[in-house]
């Protein structure tokens, strides 16, 4: 068969054939040297896995579609980073499984807005949001306050996420490994056979949902969102050694 254009295109088999050949090769050459290139995710300090209360967090995030208004994504451009604060970093997201980057803003970026307001704000924005800011669109969610957090398989969730490379704790091995590279306060919360003692005792101690007679999913949910973007003290980096990962 002669290779000419107008036997190419007029031949379907032989059209998607080449077609898929040329994607893939793209794919590779483009794909391939990331898996190779040890400052493809920059190391960054702070930057460590959810504990079981924020993973539960993202977890309910998640299921309610929050991300499909909202993103975690902040682009390096002025306009944003004067909005939003520091652009996002690819370490930030290092143990999101899968990412929430997003790619529509009916809402604001929500990349740093940890701390930014208090538990009571998050909690009544959550239950009622014109109530907070009058132009917002989003729905109200009151049952997350009243629905308790299930937390029975908080341990096989941490272990499916060991599974993509997260690293939760399992054996004491593990735990002075993570204890070597996060410190001791952070390694307890990786800690697999205390995750549902670790879950109730952030919950108690951080009082998301005002009722510290339980553990709600909007203590997960509220646990989660404050501590987005605040992993990493930008303050102890200088803006030259963060310039190559734009």
């Amino acid at each position: 068969m002669s290779f000419k254009h107008e036997n190419i295109e007029t031949n379907a088999g032989v059209l998607l054939v080449l077609t898929m050949m040329a994607i893939s090769v793209g794919g590779l050459v483009e794909i391939a040297p990331l898996f190779f290139n040890k400052d493809t995710v920059e190391q960054v300090e702070g930057v460590r896995p959810y504990s079981p209360l924020e993973s539960r967090g993202r977890d309910i995030y998640i299921r309610e579609g929050c991300y499909l208004c909202h993103s975690q994504m902040i682009r390096p451009f002025r306009d944003e980073q004067l909005r939003y604060g520091h652009y996002s970093l690819a370490a930030e997201s290092k143990y999101d499984h899968p990412f929430q980057w997003g790619s529509k803003r009916t809402g604001p970026d929500l990349a740093r807005v940890g701390g930014k307001y208090s538990n009571e704000w998050h909690v009544q924005h959550l239950t009622q949001p014109k109530s907070m800011v009058p132009e917002s669109v989003m729905p109200n969610y009151p049952w997350l306050q009243t629905t308790k957090l299930d937390v029975s398989d908080i341990g096989d969730r941490m272990r499916a996420q060991r599974i993509t490379g997260v690293p939760y704790s399992a054996n004491e091995a593990e735990y002075q490994r993570n204890v070597k590279q996060f410190g001791e306060a952070v390694a307890k919360t990786l800690h697999i056979p205390d995750s549902v003692k670790n879950l109730v005792a952030q919950a108690q101690e951080g009082n998301y949902d005002g009722d510290r007679t339980s553990v709600s999913e909007m203590d997960a949910l509220v646990a989660y969102l404050q501590v987005l973007g605040t992993m990493v003290d930008f303050s102890k980096i200088k803006p030259e050694e963060l310039v190559k990962f734009r």
